[in-house]
């Protein structure tokens, strides 16, 4: 059974449950019967395009009903959904548009101006079309008044039954997900059919999801957390799905402390906010059945505060881009603290030594790896780190740094690589550093994170200015948010005449963190 079959079943057995609400203005609700319709005819719409399996869908659209429609029947189509972070500036969005080769690329009204000088440079982009997701009829009208005839089943059947079939129909890409690399460009992360029905039956077992759940659900849909682990999640178990288009930190206590929302999925950064509202020891938290975080390791701090403060102790779990879901502290039992758990069902994890890549003993640090059919299928187009991604014997390294507990609890403790995850979003230095070389005055520069209260790190730059030049920090950040997501931008612009570096010439990055991020 794949994911959409799930959602499919949902829609014959319980038609009139509401599926999706959104709660902030303009209020929209739909039951799983109009949502599988609307799918049905999404699809319908996307195939009047042109659209084949195996085409690339971008979406770079806000938090709303037409992304979410789009998605879903990209993927019941056979195709391949692209979600976009909106903040993509047009340098990052070609990228990504180029190396996708996307067919169809959905965007919203008010960046048409900046979006329409790439277009011409995209020869495989068939199609662009603008939407405003506060007139829906704009829609309604794009996918009931179709150019073209369609078969009254426009959808390929995707049967998963226990045959040759359903190994290839499994093996097939849904989504891509751009994940950043190390070095270079970022990297499309290929998620299959297969990927995710996996994930999300690990995570029913592991999460006790039930039909009768209500999701709050404040996160973007244009990532794994937002997209995968929530909004999927409820679909498959036949859930409702209340969506915040924007957070709203006392909308959300006021909504969790009712005891009418049983789910919430957040990021640290989002528990600081809670925790933040004045006031919030006012609002009790403990009649939610599941509240989570994820998408960064959650302070040692934020865990005792929120379970003092809204009388709820927080699951921390553990995923990535790559694998979606891996390990869960448990609904039952001791959600321990600085620990994300033990391995969800069916998913097998080991440490290893980085250099020599042999296993280690419980206690040992080393550096995580991951097995299972969670795990994606590789980066687009890239076989070559697709293959220096996984072990000789099939294992993905995930470049955490982490120990085994002799009572089988993980525990992570670092990166193996220089990541910077801030606001539960992934930054990886290179691709800062690379934007903030091409300015004239910049001679070298090393990209950190520092700890932040709000955002977990924060994106700090080190730079030593070409001697005959100057610039200011101001006018460096400005540099970057022009050709970088406002995430990946830094917050922080710390000048120095040199940066330390090791015989190898590499810059010294630890000590830039000791002594830039202490002070």
């Amino acid at each position: 059974m794949s994911f959409l079959n799930s959602f499919t079943e949902n829609a014959r057995n319980h038609p009139n449950k509401v599926a999706l609400e959104f709660i902030d203005a303009p209020l929209q609700r739909v039951t799983y019967a109009e949502l599988n319709a609307l799918v049905n005819r999404t699809a319908g719409y996307l195939q009047s395009l042109g659209l084949q399996p195996g085409d690339r869908v971008a979406l770079q659209l806000s938090k709303c009903f037409e992304f979410i429609l789009l998605h879903l029947a990209a993927i019941q189509l056979g195709a391949i959904s692209l979600p976009l972070n909106l903040a993509y500036p047009p340098d990052e969005l070609k990228y990504f548009l180029e190396d996708s080769a996307a067919k169809l690329f959905f965007a919203l009204e008010t960046s048409k101006e900046k979006t329409q000088s790439i277009l011409p440079e995209l020869p495989h982009l068939q199609e662009c079309i603008f939407l405003n997701p506060a007139e829906p009829n704009q829609f309604n009208s794009l996918i009931t008044n179709l150019q073209s005839p369609i078969s009254k089943s426009p959808v390929p059947s995707l049967q998963f039954s226990k045959s040759p079939r359903e190994a290839s129909n499994l093996s097939n890409t849904a989504v891509i997900i751009y994940t950043s690399g190390t070095t270079g460009r970022p990297k499309g992360a290929e998620i299959t059919h297969g990927n995710l029905i996996s994930n999300l039956q690990s995570l029913h077992e592991a999460w006790g999801w039930q039909a009768d759940d209500i999701l709050l659900h404040v996160l973007p849909i244009f990532h794994v957390h937002g997209l995968f682990v929530a909004l999927h999640g409820a679909l498959h178990a036949g859930a409702t799905t209340l969506l915040m288009r924007e957070f709203n930190a006392q909308k959300t206590l006021e909504l969790l402390s009712s005891g009418r929302c049983t789910v919430f999925m957040a990021v640290p950064t989002i528990h600081q906010r809670l925790l933040d509202v004045p006031n919030a020891n006012q609002y009790d938290l403990s009649r939610a059945r599941l509240i989570t975080s994820g998408s960064d390791r959650l302070p040692d701090e934020a865990f005792t505060a929120f379970q003092k403060t809204f009388g709820h102790t927080l699951l921390e779990r553990y995923g990535m881009t790559e694998t979606g879901m891996n390990c869960s502290n448990p609904l039952h039992g001791e959600r321990r603290i600085g620990s994300v758990g033990h391995p969800l069902p069916g998913i097998e994890v080991r440490f290893v030594d980085s250099e020599s890549r042999a296993s280690l003993s419980t206690g040992e640090i080393g550096e995580l790896e991951i097995r299972g059919p969670n795990v994606f299928k590789g980066y687009w187009n890239q076989p070559d780190k697709t293959s220096a991604s996984f072990s000789a014997d099939g294992w993905f390294k995930t470049g955490d740094l982490g120990y085994l507990e002799a009572d089988g609890y993980i525990t992570l403790c670092g990166r193996s690589k220089d990541l910077i995850i801030s606001g539960g979003l992934n930054i990886y230095p290179p691709e800062v550093e690379r934007v903030l070389t091409e300015h004239p005055a910049v001679a070298a520069c090393a990209v950190i994170g520092c700890p932040d209260k709000e955002w977990g790190e924060k994106v700090t730059a080190v730079v030593a200015l070409k001697k005959t030049e100057s610039v200011s920090g101001e006018e460096l950040m400005r540099f970057c948010r022009e050709k970088l997501a406002p995430y990946k931008s830094p917050k922080s612009i710390v000048f120095k005449d040199d940066l330390p570096r090791n015989a190898m010439g590499k810059v010294q990055k630890a000590e830039l963190r000791k002594e830039i991020c202490s002070g």
